[in-house]
């Protein structure tokens, strides 16, 4: 009987199996309530009582009337006339579309680099800088379209200040723009000090 004949008649062994665990059942729990219970009419009554009363003191407490008094006018912010300056609503569209075109990599970002901050100019040139490295790695037909600024909404909360929003078309995709734009008045033109893309 040949070698292999012998290894195919011999009985093999029976593999070993491991034993099954045992498994504690399931516990099902009810979800606990998170709400607190409701007040009722009593205890209703009890807090517009206590709200009423103005006798309770609480240390710390700062007392504040918003109420105002008959023939009160509100006020009104003041505004000084910025003759020197540019419109915002005109200028901050431009100057959207140039931040735009920087952090695509399609404008050199030193163009920027007289209106905005040295903050707001480190964050657009790296971020132009990725969008270089990126086109240029990648392979086949360049890109075709230009980020657009679609509009611009432009609010002066203060004096020397524009908080200006805009909507960009990113190809397929539309984006949001922020900027915080304050008055340089000692050159004559506004300055981008905060800048958030999403």
């Amino acid at each position: 009987m040949s070698r292999l004949a012998r290894r195919a008649a011999a009985p093999k062994p029976s593999p070993v199996q491991a034993p099954v665990p045992v498994l504690s059942p399931i516990r099902v729990l009810p979800i606990p309530e998170s709400r607190p219970p409701a007040l009722t009419p009593e205890e209703l009554a009890l807090l517009a009582d206590e709200a009423r009363d103005p006798s309770d003191y609480v240390q710390g407490a700062l007392a504040v009337d918003f109420a105002r008094q008959p023939g009160e006018e509100e006020p009104t912010p003041v505004r000084r006339p910025a003759p020197d300056l540019p419109s915002p609503r005109e200028w901050s569209a431009h100057l959207a579309q140039a931040l735009v075109e920087v952090m695509a990599g399609a404008r050199p970002c030193v163009q920027v680099l007289r209106w905005t901050s040295p903050e707001v100019y480190a964050v657009v040139s790296r971020r132009g800088a990725v969008a270089a490295r990126r086109g240029a790695a990648r392979r086949g037909p360049a890109r075709t379209y230009r980020a657009r600024v679609r509009s611009v909404h432009v609010c002066e909360p203060a004096d020397g200040v524009a908080e200006v929003a805009a909507v960009v078309l990113d190809g397929t995709r539309v984006r949001a723009l922020a900027m915080r734009l304050e008055a340089d008045r000692d050159r004559g033109r506004w300055q981008v000090t905060a800048l958030q893309v999403g």
